[in-house]
């Protein structure tokens, strides 16, 4: 008995006859396949965890960038001045302002320098009058102090005030120096819930 050999498959008479691939072309082609898989799909991927990250990150970032910068000499923006309900008058001098932002409380720092009647301003446009203010009573906490570098002493100096508010108007905590009395400095830190 005689082995039979197989037979090859022959193309048909109007097809020419391709020569098989050989086994480094075939590896050459699977490592294109592969490569232009992993572009198409591991690049967008990689752009999309890497953009995740960076907008999870950004709110943290921020805070942490403005933090460092601390008051910023000039008026708070009109927009800030309204959404934090902080009416600071003219004329006033020294202005510098701060705002922080996160998911938890916004807040705007602002600090200025006035007249006694720009101080009556301001308190009447807040919805207090100078009768809310309390002698050596420091409304403004030690991490808003720590954010400002703010530092109330020879508390006689000083007056102090609560402005809260019912959500979603913000809260003010407001201390006066008037030890020069006809150039009261008034510092503000109005937070709100975003």
């Amino acid at each position: 008995m005689t082995a039979s050999l197989p037979r090859q498959a022959t193309a048909p008479p109007d097809e020419p006859q391709r020569p098989t691939e050989d086994r480094q072309h075939r590896i050459r082609r699977r490592a294109i396949t592969l490569l232009i898989i992993v572009l198409l799909i591991g690049v967008p991927a990689g752009y999309l965890v890497i953009s995740a990250n960076q907008s999870r990150d950004s709110g943290k970032d921020k805070e942490e960038k403005y933090s460092a910068t601390g008051l910023t000499p000039g008026w708070p923006s009109k927009v800030q001045r309204r959404l934090y309900q902080v009416p600071v008058p003219h004329p006033s001098d020294l202005v510098a302002s701060y705002e922080t932002n996160n998911w938890k409380t916004s807040r705007l720092y602002v600090q200025f320098r006035t007249t006694d009647a720009g101080l009556d301003a301001f308190l009447t446009g807040m919805g207090v009058s100078r009768a809310d203010l309390k002698r050596g009573d420091v409304s403004i906490g030690e991490r808003d102090q720590k954010v400002t570098g703010w530092k109330f002493t020879e508390m006689n100096r000083w007056w102090g005030l609560t402005h809260a508010q019912k959500d979603p108007a913000p809260t003010q905590d407001v201390m006066i120096n008037m030890a020069v009395p006809s150039k009261p400095r008034v510092y503000v830190v109005s937070r709100t819930v975003p």
